[in-house]
């Protein structure tokens, strides 16, 4: 079969604010050379025939900037990544005919081998007819992310025998420790599969709304579920792919993420600056200084904090915990000023 990459990017990336907003969302945000979506399709066109970039409407008239030979495809409305993947399980299928999808993230960092765990993912999922999870071996006990415990060993995959959302730091700690993987989010399936997995879940309306002709209608009243959630962890045919060694990956959905990823340029002092901005640091330590266009950031004799200039706005927040930038979007939400 042919390989059809799916590109996510309709989401809003609200953990990196204030760089990443509804009208600048992180993934056609630059942190150093291409946009994070223009690496993710160029990533893709090196084990897919075609690519499709899957966005929300209000973006639809951006992504020929980022991936100018890229399809592209918009979704009735923003509804987390279950509605979005089944919806382009069918239309994709309506168009290309019988094929294997492999969905990517626009918004990660990838290193490494990952055109040949792409290409065992895509395999696994053509040969066997399985949703496929891409996993990754955690090199550290991460709370923000999900895992996957591998069970029976098929050769070319595990059967998955469990997914397990963003865990206590202990329960993360024994999850590495018994060899689980993280899930990386990338995976790969059949339209038919997919849909099929899907039949019986909370996405079922959908399903039959997409066959039925009624996919706006269906589409306005899906829930906002991940994929994750409402098809993998109800589903009894899903196959874990583990990376192989050297394989880097990290999810970019927070500043402490950025810091991990760009660590190789920071100075004597362990300072990372980012940004088209200035930034400058006097006796600071191990900080993440992040100023956007015509900002200017300093950081005087401090440590382990993140700093992040865009637009008027500025966030502090210790670099331990970017994971709580969440909770300033949802207040400015609730003022009305975001």
């Amino acid at each position: 079969m042919d390989t059809v990459a799916v590109v996510l990017a309709g989401g809003v990336g609200t953990r990196l604010y204030p760089a990443s907003t509804a009208d600048r969302p992180k993934q056609f945000l630059s942190f150093g050379g291409q946009s994070l979506l223009a690496r993710t399709v160029e990533r893709a066109r090196a084990v897919a025939e075609t690519v499709y970039v899957l966005t929300r409407p209000e973006y639809e008239e951006r992504i020929p900037e980022h991936a100018p030979d890229a399809e592209v495809l918009v979704e009735p409305a923003g509804r987390d990544t279950g509605p979005a993947l089944v919806f382009a399980a069918h239309r994709i299928r309506e168009r290309e005919g019988d094929h294997v999808q492999l969905v990517l993230p626009s918004d990660h960092h990838v290193e490494g081998p990952f055109a040949s765990v792409a290409e065992q993912a895509c395999e696994v999922a053509a040969d066997t007819g399985r949703l496929v999870a891409v996993g990754v071996e955690p090199d550290r006990p991460a709370v923000g992310y999900g895992y996957v415990k591998p069970g029976t060993d098929r050769g070319d995959y595990y059967e998955a025998a469990g997914f397990f959302e963003k865990p206590s730091p202990g329960a993360a700690e024994r999850y590495r420790y018994n060899g689980f993987y993280w899930n990386s989010g990338m995976f790969a399936w059949t339209p038919d599969a997919l849909l099929s997995a899907a039949r019986g879940t909370e996405l079922d309306a959908l399903v039959s709304g997409l066959e039925s002709g009624t996919a706006e209608r269906a589409f306005a009243l899906a829930p906002e579920v991940s994929v994750d959630h409402a098809v993998l962890e109800q589903s009894n045919s899903v196959a874990l792919v583990p990376a192989p060694e050297g394989f880097e990956w990290d999810d970019l959905g927070t500043w402490d993420a950025l810091a991990r990823v760009f660590s190789d340029a920071a100075d004597d002092d362990g300072n990372v600056a980012l940004g088209s901005g200035d930034a400058l640091t006097p006796g600071a330590e191990d900080c993440l200084i992040v100023a956007g266009e015509n900002s200017h950031v300093s950081a005087v004799g401090v440590s382990d904090l993140t700093v992040a200039a865009y637009d008027g706005r500025v966030l502090v927040v210790p670099t331990r915990e970017a994971h709580r930038v969440r909770e300033v979007v949802d207040r400015l939400r609730e003022d009305g000023e975001e």
